[in-house]
Order: structure tokens, then sequence, then C-alpha cells
């Protein structure tokens, strides 16, 4: 007892001073001299738009795309194989928890909670009300883009009550997929609608590394994320996908690979943040993930004649850099060829999905040394500043064709095979950001066309899948889902021991095994079975 009464006197003798303080000091004792009283919305909307490049982590941008996007999609897709080493449970159907919740965890906690504050901050009784109202559209744009991927991973996912956290709403509840389409094709429309070049600008052109503050491209994104939308929701909301591809066509999509969405990237000054996390993940010393482009797509690249390179497809030679190993050497990056047929179109062989070394050597005949005998990713594509892609003009004429051949919409004009040509040849023709040396030709796209006519060397919706497949490098999740979509290419599943799909290739991601546990919602709302062959509702799947 007498410790006791010791500590309540002390304490007691604490506060007798403070009872002389007046009202005024008192209070000022409860203000954080460290606080600030407006955030840069400027610095916010930039860091949104690196978000989007690194795809959702700040502290390692290499983080999303080593797991998931190659990890998963890059393999599942078969454009790239893995024999061991790296990262790959999309290549033999397995398991990884991180791969899984890595989109999940990262993107609410990264570009979301940043637009959030922007869209805060610029609404109704924000410090910025009325201010940065460029910048509040685009924001839009940005939240519609990462919520439309974060969605295509899971299904229902928390949505309308999602990061407002600020407001006290600790546990949202999850959204149907319909739902959530149906109000990103909204904001699409709205944000675009709203954009206006003589709108107070406040400095949004410097803190746009997209468009450098051009409206007009910013606008023509919005409606071909809102075409791609529609299309993405055709085969189970036909009225709705109708709707907005009309929208998306009056408002005005991308009319050249100069309104390609490329996120800037450096090299500096920090590499967990400014640095293309795409290439961090392949960066030997680094991510050190397998650069080995898969079987599948190295032989649609070599044509259907494998003895001759006339028929190829001229990004054979520009996704893939040869035959050789990518070494550290000295800190620098040294691509080194073996043998004098390395760079050879004819030489190039992709690796078969589905098998581990020993599968490889008993498929060979022989001990294989991986890097001496299939194809890797061009190194040419693979700096560490390049700039990222997020969405192109070559997918929006494919979507174009497509949506001609399947009478989506109104108001398109042209034919479906304009369209297809105008979208392979724009495919072709993107990669020279990366490099210059990486240009097809005029007259190569045009041998390559007239060898493999519209329509006529095969179906024309599969021609138009298939190019939507290859335009998808580097972004393997749109590939992932456009193929979920469409079913096209016709892929060869593998079947390796221990597989967790039953020999099907995964068409969804799990959700965290935190959030299973933590949100009371997912029982009553998460997309179940969760499991990598529930099917999302735009692919069949229930709402």
């Amino acid at each position: 007892m007498k410790y006791i009464h010791k500590i309540i006197l002390g304490t007691l003798g604490m506060m007798l001073p403070l009872a002389s303080c007046d009202t005024e000091e008192l209070h000022d004792l409860n203000i954080n001299p460290q606080a600030v009283d407006q955030i840069d919305l400027n610095y916010l909307f930039t860091t949104s738009e690196l978000g989007i490049a690194s795809n959702g982590s700040a502290q390692d941008n290499r983080f999303i795309d080593w797991r998931t996007n190659i990890g998963m999609t890059a393999y599942a897709i078969q454009h790239l194989a893995n024999a061991g080493g790296g990262i790959a449970p999309g290549d033999k159907y397995t398991d990884n928890f991180e791969t899984a919740s890595a989109p999940f965890e990262f993107t609410y906690g990264d570009q979301l909670k940043n637009i959030a504050e922007i869209l805060k901050q610029t609404g109704p009784g924000g410090f910025a009300e009325g201010k940065y109202q460029n910048m509040r559209q685009a924001a839009r744009i940005l939240r519609a883009f990462s919520f439309h991927r974060l969605t295509d991973f899971y299904g229902s996912v928390p949505y309308f009550e999602a990061n407002k956290g600020m407001e006290l709403v600790f546990f949202p509840v999850y959204d149907k997929q319909s739902a959530i389409y149906a109000d990103l094709l909204k904001e699409l429309d709205e944000a675009a609608t709203a954009l206006n070049a003589s709108n107070p600008d406040e400095g949004f052109a410097r803190a746009d590394f997209i468009y450098d503050g051009d409206i007009t491209r910013w606008k023509r994104w919005s409606y071909s994320l809102m075409l791609r939308l529609a299309m993405r929701v055709s085969n189970v909301a036909p009225e709705l996908a109708k709707q907005y591809v009309t929208k998306a066509v009056a408002g005005g999509v991308f009319t050249s690979n100069a309104d390609n969405v490329w996120v800037k990237m450096g090299t500096g000054p920090s590499q967990w943040i400014n640095q293309n996390g795409i290439s961090r993940a392949f960066y030997p010393g680094d991510g050190g993930q397998p650069t080995f482009l898969s079987k599948t797509l190295v032989d649609f690249l070599k044509g259907t004649d494998m003895t001759t390179a006339a028929d190829d497809d001229p990004r054979l030679m520009i996704l893939s850099g040869g035959i050789g190993t990518w070494v550290v050497e000295n800190n620098a990056s040294v691509w080194k060829p073996f043998g004098p047929n390395s760079a050879d179109p004819l030489a190039q062989k992709g690796m078969p999905n589905g098998y581990d070394q020993s599968g490889l050597d008993a498929l060979e005949g022989k001990a294989v040394t991986q890097s001496e005998t299939y194809s890797s990713i061009n190194t040419k594509l693979l700096n560490l500043d390049e700039p990222y892609m997020i969405m192109n003009y070559g997918e929006v004429e494919l979507l174009l064709a497509e949506a001609l051949e399947r009478s989506i919409g109104t108001g398109i004009t042209g034919t479906a095979a304009e369209h297809y040509n105008a979208g392979v040849k724009a495919s072709m023709q993107m990669y020279t950001p990366y490099d210059a040396s990486l240009v097809a030709s005029d007259a190569q796209v045009a041998t390559y066309l007239a060898t493999y006519p519209y329509g006529v060397t095969k179906g024309a919706l599969p021609m138009i899948y298939e190019q939507l497949w290859v335009n998808k490098f580097f972004n393997w999740w749109e590939a992932w889902s456009d193929w979920r979509r469409t079913e096209s290419p016709q892929l060869t599943p593998v079947n390796y021991q221990g597989n967790v799909t039953n020999g099907t290739i995964p068409v969804r991601l799990k959700y965290p095994a935190i959030e299973a546990a933590g949100n009371p919602n997912y029982l009553t709302g998460a997309t179940k079975p969760d499991t990598y062959t529930t099917k999302v509702w735009w692919d069949g799947g229930t709402e």
C-alpha cells in the first residue's frame, strides 16, 4: 500500500505545475511540432504514377513484378519458362503466398492510399477544394486502372469502402466484381469529361511523369482504358460493353504510339523507387529471375515454317537477345553470347514450360546448360532506367477490330481488318523507347501481314487474340487476363508433380491469409472458393 501511495502522490506532484497553465498552453501540448498543415499533392501524384509502374511497393519496386507479374503470370501465359531458380509458381502451378498476396497488400497500401488522399483533399472540405482539378481527374483514372487490375486478380475486393481508415472504416466490405466494373467505367467517363485545359493547373504538368500534363492524351487514355474494361466484360455484360465501347470511341481513344502510357524511370536517387521493377527483378545480382523465353512464344514468333526466317514475326529478335548468359562484371551487366549462331533467328529456341532440370536433361537427351540452350529476353529491354509500359495503342486497335467482328458498340470507322493491321504494326513498332535499335521496319511489317493475312491463315478472332497475347509482353498480368477471357491462344497446360490446380492453368490469385483472418467481411463477401482455379465474374464465375 505504501508503494501505491507514493505513486499517487508523485503523480499528483507532477500535475500541480500544470494547474497554473492556461487553456491555450494545454492545447499547445497536444500539437505535433513535426506535423505539416498541408500535404504536397504534386508529390503524392508523382508517387502514385510511380506506384502503378513499380506495381504497388515504394519499398521494393521489384516485389510484385518479381513475384506476381513474372512469377505467376509470365509463366502461366507461357511467355517465359523456368526450370529452376527464382520464383515461378506460374510455370508449374504451385502455391506461393507472396505471389498471391502481393498485389492485394501493396496496391491498397501504396498507390491507392496516395490517390485516396489526393481525392479527399481536392474534394468537398479538402484544403485544395476547387484546385488541382485536372490532377483530381487524372487521379481518378489512376485509381480506376489500379482497381481494375486488383479485381482482375481476385474477383470481389473492397472497393466502395476501401482506403477509408481515416473515416474509421477499418473492415471494408467486399464488393462484387460486376458492381466494381460498372463503377470503374462510370469513373473513367466522368473523369475524361471533366478534364479541361482551362482548369487550374497548380503544378500538375510538373507532377505528371506520364504525359507532362497533356490533357488531350489523358483523355485518350481514359477512353482507351474504358474500351479495355468494356471489352473485358463483353462476354457476361454485353449491354454494358456496348454502351461503353460506344462512349470510348466517341470520346476518342489512342491514335498512335505517341499516346502510349509510359512511366518514366531513372537510375537514381533511389533504386527501390525510381528504377524499373521488371528490369530489377531480372537483373543479375539483384532480382536474378531467369530470363528464358517460352517455347510457346518462340515457336509462334518463328512462324509456320521453321526452316526459314522469311516468315518470322519481326519481334523475334526484338524480344529475344539470343542464346547466352547475362552476368555482372565490375558492377556492369554484360551479355555473353554462346557460339556464332546465338543471334541467328533460325537458332532461337524456347524453353518448354513445366520442366525441372532433370526433365530438361531427359527431354534433350543430354545434360543441359540452360543458358547455352535456350533464348533469353533481350537485355536491351532490361536497363534499370527503362520506361515502364502501362498501356499501348496496338492493344486499342486490336480491341477495335474485335469489337467490329463481334458487333459490340457503334461509331467505329473502318474495317476490322484495317484495325487489326494497324494494331499489329503498332505492336511491332513500339519498342524504340527501350532502345533505338529495336526497330521493325514498315517493310518487315508489310511482309508479315501479307504472309499471314487477316482472317485467312485462321479465324479472325483467334488472330486478334494471339496478337493481344504477344502485345502484352512485360504486361503479363494483362496477357493473363486476355487469355482468361478469350481462351486464346490455345495453351497446353503442364501437369508437374505436386501442382495445386490438377494440371490446369491458374485463373485467379488467392487472397492474403492476413485478410482472410483479419477482415470479418471476407467471410461473406470474398470470391469463393479461394483457390487458383475459381474463375472471376467476367471469366464466367460468380459476381
